[in-house]
């Protein structure tokens, strides 16, 4: 399998918004949302991008509090945290006072419950950084309950599950296999998630080295991950 970074559909939406976000002008509230389910390469692609743009990178976990997000943030920031939150508030204003950065802080679905988010929005007025929360399918319901969050978010960009063309894109970057358009459209009923994706090409490349096949239909490739014993259906191919 081919190690490449892929900018499938929901991958050049998100790149489009963080350029977009970045070029707002000072008056512009700089917040952004971006959520959709597990699997479609959220958390991929939003690191590929911090790492790309020297981005502050956070993710959230169960039981987070302001002083633990605030810690969290210093520390990406390249700076010894305070003991007290508000101290690490002020101290994290400074820095990025002095050298803006964007933040993204995954997995916000976690910051929800303890209000802990509010925290974010406070940052985001104080220093007018770009903040972009990441969640989970729902999690736009859910920060309803927090209407002065919800007025400060520019744009909303939700990841959505991959189509053919996705799909379709998606094997011609990541292996040397070819596949006839039944045998996407086959792949397209079986997964249309990321995460899966990749394990079944991965799965469908050692059963083709296996079986040495370089070009699968629709009917070769129910042969191999249908059956254990491939020996019928890879005989009435060959």
């Amino acid at each position: 399998m081919n190690k490449t970074f892929i900018k499938t559909k929901n991958v050049k939406r998100f790149i489009s918004l963080m350029d977009e976000l970045q070029k707002l002008p000072p008056n512009i509230p700089k917040l952004a949302l971006v959520y959709g389910d597990h699997g479609l390469g959220k958390s991929q692609a939003i690191q590929w991008w911090a790492d790309k743009n020297d981005a502050v990178y956070v993710r959230a976990s169960q039981g987070m509090t302001c002083r633990w997000l605030l810690t969290e943030i210093a520390e990406e920031l390249g700076e010894e945290p305070y003991w007290y939150s508000q101290e690490i508030f002020t101290q994290i204003e400074s820095r990025l006072r002095e050298h803006s950065k964007i933040i993204i802080v995954d997995e916000v679905d976690y910051l929800i419950e303890k209000s802990t988010i509010e925290i974010l929005r406070d940052l985001h007025d104080k220093t007018a950084c770009p903040i972009v929360l990441v969640g989970m399918g729902c999690v736009d319901k859910k920060l309803a309950r927090y209407p002065h969050l919800m007025d400060r978010i520019y744009k909303m960009l939700k990841f959505e599950q991959f189509n053919q063309e996705d799909i379709s894109d998606i094997l011609k970057q990541l292996t040397d296999l070819s596949f006839s358009e039944d045998a996407i459209i086959y792949l397209t009923t079986r997964t249309n998630q990321f995460r899966q994706l990749v394990k079944l090409i991965n799965r469908i490349e050692k059963l083709a080295k296996t079986n040495q096949i370089k070009e699968f239909d629709e009917y070769t490739l129910k042969g191999i991950l249908n059956e254990r014993s491939n020996i019928t259906s890879l005989q009435k191919v060959g």
